[in-house]
């Protein structure tokens, strides 16, 4: 059974971006265990700087909710200062994958992912490590094999 696992990577070699953070995600297809690149998916840039300032609009930041840099208007603080739009748009883009990879994935983002079935893992490692662990814990999960060293 072949399946996809994005990956946030910016030089594809370590996975070094978080959820939030990263612009692209490296794709890969995994078939009989192996797995090869398929491609890299560009999230929309076309929220940047309107995203930022529709963010403080809607923040007030006189509100007690922060400024930029502070707790608050980051887009990590869930509720009209979160930036909950970007990270739908994030997950849809991967939707058809069955893990995602990232250096750090925050809760409400493993929430989304989990109602699309998409496995979320945050790891410190490099893509080729995270890629060989990841479909061996898939290959003994569909073939219902323990995951125990024997």
């Amino acid at each position: 059974m072949a399946y996809k696992i994005a990956i946030a990577t910016s030089n594809g070699i370590d996975v070094d971006e978080t959820f939030g953070a990263t612009q692209s995600f490296t794709v890969f297809e995994v078939s009989d265990g192996e797995f090869e690149l398929l491609e890299k998916r560009s999230a929309d840039k076309g929220n940047g700087e309107e995203a930022v300032s529709s963010a403080l609009e809607d923040c007030g930041v006189g509100s007690g909710c922060g400024s930029v840099g502070e707790s608050g208007c980051t887009g990590s603080g869930g509720g009209k200062c979160g930036g909950s739009e970007g990270i739908s748009k994030k997950v849809k883009l991967i939707d058809d994958c069955r893990a995602v990879v990232c250096k750090k994935i925050g809760f409400q983002v493993q929430k989304q992912l989990e109602r699309k079935a998409i496995s979320a893992f945050d790891v410190n490692c490099t893509v080729k490590e995270a890629l060989e662990k990841i479909t061996f814990y898939y290959k003994r999960i569909d073939n219902h094999e323990s995951l125990r060293k024997q």
